[in-house]
């Protein structure tokens, strides 16, 4: 039996596309295997899995800014490779796939060093996340979402670049909205907009959702997805909370007319795929190396979105002025969307490009 190993993790972002890929490899008889953190998401998300087998192994943040944190990761780290090494050695799998987050490096490099000659990486975002721009020395092959990503990648390494596109799975597809308006208990007469902070949830938008809910209310019902542990006692008609949601997701998307979110190329790629009118909040700069910036702007130079500082949450009646823009706007941003000719690719086509290396 064929085996591979999959990691990635530390938000939703790392762990979705892997979450699509593995049940291809399932299905052709593939033992699959996912190593991860002790406690990241990722964990959660792939125990739920029934045939894959979780690994843990020690992780530590990568930073690119000076931290007190950075000296007990830095140990953090070289345990995790030592770890990650020991599973691939007695796992011995024929393929690694990574896609990105902290957790990731120390498994590349344990392939690498086991001498794993297949070993693929995805990157989403225009730019190369740290602990990718790390791995890439000790990879086979880099796929890139943007064509631009290769820019961003050293010239000894740009023959590694392979341009797929956007991943697109079905997890969305053919979601129903009449079944999600059951579940919120909305009614028909009234337009819904649905706010998705992450996996990990967005404390600046669930803050602003909270300040300016009582106008918002007026016009629209809300679908918000807050982030684990981040719901709170507000019992309003026409408002509902999450904290996460999985096999209801697709359900919601349907209902909504618009989306608020930020910009992690995965999610954005996917609300083009189901044409939803868009409301970006990239994170700030300090929080992030830029890249949500740069999805968010390039969605918005070709009629998908509006962009939104985070910083101009904190101005009250900004959020509903902007919101009432993109729903002003949304059947333009539909028509855009619909006409768009953009490179794409589904879990399947990269399940056989992974398979046929």
């Amino acid at each position: 039996m064929k085996k591979i190993i999959f990691t990635g993790g530390g938000s939703g972002g790392h762990v979705t596309l892997n979450l699509s890929l593995i049940p291809y490899f399932l299905k052709d008889g593939w033992q699959v295997g996912y190593i991860g953190s002790k406690t990241g998401i990722e964990k959660e998300l792939v125990c739920r899995i029934q045939g894959v087998q979780y690994f843990e192994i020690e992780t530590g943040k990568l930073r690119r800014y000076f931290s007190m944190e950075n000296l007990k990761d830095a140990m953090r780290v070289p345990l995790g490779v030592w770890q990650a090494f020991r599973i691939i050695a007695r796992e011995k799998p024929d393929i690694i796939f990574s896609k990105g987050g902290f957790v990731s490096f120390p498994v590349v490099l344990g392939g690498f060093l086991n001498r794993s000659k297949q070993i693929f990486m995805h990157e989403s975002d225009v730019t190369p996340g740290l602990a990718n721009k790390m791995s890439l020395p000790f990879v086979s092959t880099f796929f890139t979402t943007f064509p631009d990503t290769e820019k961003y990648v050293n010239e000894k390494f740009r023959s590694k670049v392979k341009y797929i596109g956007p991943v697109l799975s079905d997890r969305l597809c053919n979601g129903d909205a009449e079944k999600a308006r059951q579940m919120c208990l909305f009614s028909a007469d009234k337009p819904v907009i649905m706010f998705v902070g992450g996996s990990l949830g967005a404390k600046s938008i669930n803050s602003a959702v909270r300040k300016n809910l009582g106008n918002l209310l007026q016009k629209y019902q809300i679908i918000h997805i807050c982030g684990k542990g981040q719901i709170q006692r507000i019992i309003q008609e026409g408002y509902v909370q999450f904290e996460f949601v999985d096999k209801e997701f697709k359900d919601l998307m349907a209902l909504a007319d618009i989306v608020i979110s930020r910009a992690g190329s995965n999610a954005i790629f996917e609300l083009h795929s189901l044409q939803k009118p868009m409301l970006l909040i990239p994170l700030p700069t300090g929080s992030s190396r830029g890249e949500q910036m740069l999805n968010a702007r390039a969605f918005e130079e070709h009629g998908f979105a509006k962009v939104l500082a985070d910083e101009e949450l904190n101005d009250l009646g900004v959020l509903t002025d902007k919101i009432d823009e993109v729903y002003s706007l949304r059947e333009d941003m539909i028509e855009n969307m619909r006409l768009s000719k953009m490179k794409q690719t589904t879990s399947q086509e990269l399940f056989e490009a992974i398979v046929n290396g």
